[in-house]
């Protein structure tokens, strides 16, 4: 039998996957945390902001962090997860019948 191994991207995006369950059962499932991010964020700036477009910004402050420190694991993990999220974030917005679970 060939046992195969995982390549170091593989490795990373398994941890990134394994991030995103992890602050998941912290802070709730993306789309409810994001929205709650994006109701602060539209009374703050007095303009209309969605859960979705928190998930993008919140990758790209990462990835401003890792034009600053480009070898940053972290901060690339957690841009890559953003953007993970934001996928998750841009369905459930879609799905006027979302619930918790149906993800």
């Amino acid at each position: 039998m060939k046992y195969l191994t995982m390549t170091k991207t593989e490795k990373f995006l398994e941890n990134v996957a394994s991030t995103i369950h992890e602050r998941g059962s912290l802070w709730g499932h993306p789309f409810y945390n994001h929205k709650r991010i994006s109701e602060l964020w539209s009374a703050y700036l007095d303009h209309p902001i969605t859960a979705s477009q928190v998930a993008v910004c919140m990758a790209l402050l990462k990835i401003s962090r890792i034009s600053e420190s480009p070898k940053s694991e972290d901060s690339l993990l957690d841009a890559i997860a953003y953007l993970s999220i934001y996928k998750t974030v841009l369905e459930a917005e879609a799905d006027i019948n979302f619930t918790w679970g149906d993800d």
